[in-house]
């Protein structure tokens, strides 16, 4: 342990006392020959304090000149609430400078501790101690019109000798400062994760932002201007100052921090045991993962996670993975995550890694690659784009000026079908979407979007068409041949009545045909779906709370394509709405946060339409959008629902705690009622009914959604 320790705190040790800027604290703390200082110098007043007392009590034993030895000493110490000096760790040579340090810093007199909000606070400093002694050099309070860490330098040039011995120490001059949160205003994306958002939302969507908040996921130094992390963090804080603790509920597990460069480092878990009481099962998952997120300079940042799962689910979440599976012998596709391979007689193994690279620029540009899930829009679901599927390799461009947000995202997507597998590969296509994001008004915001589908026939790759950020795909795709592409149109929108209550759209055109979309004869051309809905925050004062409301339709061989490849989906699953088409669904969410607890309450009814076994009926009823449109059910009097019709209703709820802010580890328990009423019962649809009790500790980093 002593090894790992003196590691970590080397990586933060300073030249020279260096702490937090004292503007984050309010005031530092007091020495007595401090008092009559102003606010602005008790920093620098401070600082040679510290260094006074040490240099006149510290007495250097015997054993540094006895074997001549000549080097530093690092000195984490604290001045707690109270104003007691406290050291924490001392990295020495020798275990006599260790106790010394201790003692010197024991015998130091109580002060005026340092304040935060005009309320006492813990503060914590580095010092390195050159040995043998050194007189210090006190420090100048020096007025704004002058850096107060700026000094005065001959002005006369190195000669070679000076630089080549420059160079020798360039390692030791490497300079680390304490960790002071930059994750807050870095390029760094913000992981998905509803119970997350829901700690910022109202504060994005007050009147008179100039925000965005269809395009998802929001980098942290967007939303940090309207919702201040790095204060809201310290609510939450623990006054831990044991090592374990302080890892434990406060702090990231490795963190450090440079002048040009930040890095944290941490375990996780996504742990779970729960019992279906329906179908008799006991489930379980078991995610052990490392994710790792920093930054060089101010313009790069990244994120990267790795992580190895086993699980066994609901006996209905069983089924349906194991309906999705991919060819070549793997067992089930396990939503959201990915390709599972079997492990024991019953259960699933899947591994999984995604992350990012960020870069901006400018203030007006961000541009990203990674393997991950983007969503867009304001809802719950997505008729657009979701993260409903399993990750995808992405290249990202967010361009911001004026009242616009304009994002354009490339992805490359896999179709894992039997049908589709040559060679034993799966077939690759690709997406390339757009969405232009403007403010009208401070309160009204409208959104238009488009995408394209393309599979890689003839050797056709990537195709270049598509890089331009600023044409219209439906054109390329027409350019292109009737069945090389699928181009797909949406609008959405959002109108703030007041900081409290908002209300939102979405509009998806899947076959832009007017006289089949107005013609009111059921042509399973009218490919269309609409999203409605509402969120009230803070409803009836209650601090915390949100209320949501929404209802979702999309009509019969939406997201389908006559050509086999080109649906709107990836790894068997919908890149838009979680139960794909031809359904009716209505949503009631209710979400609290308060401190470290959280909760939610989801109600979910739906009818929907879904396949027959091919035994019973072969034509295609247009709900499951990997179906081909050339055995449709007929081309008129198509209707929402038909084919196998389906009443659906789920009930989820959810209550936990926030065990450590930094890492969004949590505790939480959950209870899912689910109810499956078919028309008729075919092989992977029939008439159940479930109770669904989990237990787990996760490192939220990415939505579960079980309401399918």
């Amino acid at each position: 342990m002593k090894p790992i320790l003196s590691f970590f705190f080397s990586l933060i040790a300073l030249i020279g006392i260096a702490q937090t800027p004292a503007n984050l604290y309010e005031k530092y703390p007091v020495f007595p020959n401090c008092a009559d200082q102003q606010v602005g110098a008790l920093e620098t007043c401070f600082f040679n304090e510290v260094q006074k007392k040490v240099f006149t009590e510290f007495k250097v034993p015997q054993i540094v000149s006895k074997e001549n030895y000549n080097g530093n000493i690092n000195i984490f110490f604290e001045v707690n609430k109270e104003g007691t000096f406290k050291v924490l760790y001392v990295d020495a040579i020798y275990q006599e400078l260790i106790d010394e340090t201790k003692r010197v810093f024991n015998s130091f007199e109580k002060i005026e501790p340092a304040t935060f909000n005009g309320e006492p606070t813990y503060v914590q400093f580095t010092m390195p101690l050159a040995i043998p002694l050194q007189q210090p050099i006190e420090r100048v309070f020096i007025s704004s019109e002058m850096s107060q860490n700026q000094t005065i330098k001959p002005n006369n040039q190195p000669t070679k000798t000076e630089k080549i011995e420059a160079v020798i120490t360039e390692y030791d001059d490497i300079k680390k400062i304490p960790y002071e949160d930059p994750l807050y205003e870095s390029n760094i994306n913000i992981p998905l994760s509803h119970h997350e958002y829901g700690r910022f939302d109202a504060a994005m969507n007050r009147v008179g932002t100039n925000n965005h908040t269809a395009q998802k996921p929001y980098i942290y130094n967007e939303v940090n201007k309207y919702y201040d992390f790095k204060s809201k963090k310290e609510e939450l804080l623990f006054d831990k100052t044991s090592w374990f603790g302080r890892k434990f509920w406060n702090e990231n597990m490795v963190r450090l921090q440079g002048e040009d460069y930040w890095l944290t480092l941490d375990p996780g878990v996504d742990l779970q045991a729960g019992k279906d009481i329906g179908d008799d099962i006991n489930t379980y998952n078991n995610t052990r993962l490392v994710y790792m997120q920093g930054g060089l300079g101010k313009n790069i940042s990244f994120f990267a996670t790795i992580q190895e799962s086993q699980g066994r689910f609901a006996g209905y979440f069983n089924r349906y993975a194991e309906s999705i599976r991919p060819d070549g012998g793997n067992p089930a596709i396990i939503p959201g995550r990915g390709i599972a391979k079997a492990f024991r007689t019953d259960s699933y193994d899947y591994p999984i890694a995604t992350g990012h690279v960020s870069y901006s620029p400018s203030k007006w540009f961000n541009a990203q690659l990674g393997h991950g899930k983007n969503f867009i829009g304001d809802g719950y679901r997505s008729l657009l784009l979701s993260d409903n599927a399993s990750p995808y390799p992405f290249i990202k461009l967010n361009t911001t000026f004026w009242k616009i947000k304009y994002t354009n995202t490339w992805m490359s997507l896999r179709d894992v079908r039997p049908e589709v597998t040559e060679s034993g590969s799966f077939r690759t296509k690709y997406m390339a979407n757009h969405y232009l994001s403007y403010n009208v008004t401070k309160r009204l915001n409208i959104g238009l979007f488009e995408t394209v589908i393309w599979e890689n026939d003839n050797d056709r790759g990537f195709d270049l068409n598509y890089i331009n950020p600023v044409i219209f795909y439906r054109a390329i795709e027409f350019s292109t041949g009737s069945r090389g592409g699928n181009a797909v149109i949406g609008l959405s929108t959002k109108y703030k009545f007041t900081d409290q209550i908002n209300a939102y759209g979405q509009l998806i055109i899947d076959e832009f045909s007017s006289s089949d979309i107005f013609g009111g004869n059921g042509s399973y051309k009218n490919k269309t779906g609409y999203q409605l809905g509402v969120k009230y925050f803070n409803p009836f004062g209650v601090d915390g709370l949100m209320l949501q409301a929404e209802y979702n339709r999309v009509r019969p061989f939406t997201y389908s394509h006559n050509s086999i490849t080109l649906n709107y989906g990836h790894n068997n699953q919908s890149m838009a709405h979680t139960l794909g088409a031809n359904f009716s669904e209505f949503i009631a969410i209710a979400r609290y946060n308060h401190g470290r607890i959280f909760g939610d309450v989801k109600l979910i009814t739906a009818k929907r339409g879904l396949e027959f076994d091919e035994a019973t009926n072969d034509r295609f009823f247009g709900g499951d959008i990997y179906g081909t449109e050339d055995v449709r059910r007929g081309d008129l009097n198509n209707d929402l629902g038909q084919g196998n019709t389906t009443q659906f209703f789920h009930a989820e709820l959810q209550a936990g705690y926030l065990i450590n802010p930094s890492t969004n580890l949590k505790i939480y328990g959950s209870l899912i009622l689910r109810d499956f009423d078919t028309e008729v019962q075919q092989t992977n649809f029939f008439d159940e009914n479930t109770k669904w009790v989990n237990f787990g500790i996760r490192t939220d980093l990415f939505n579960w959604y079980y309401d399918f």
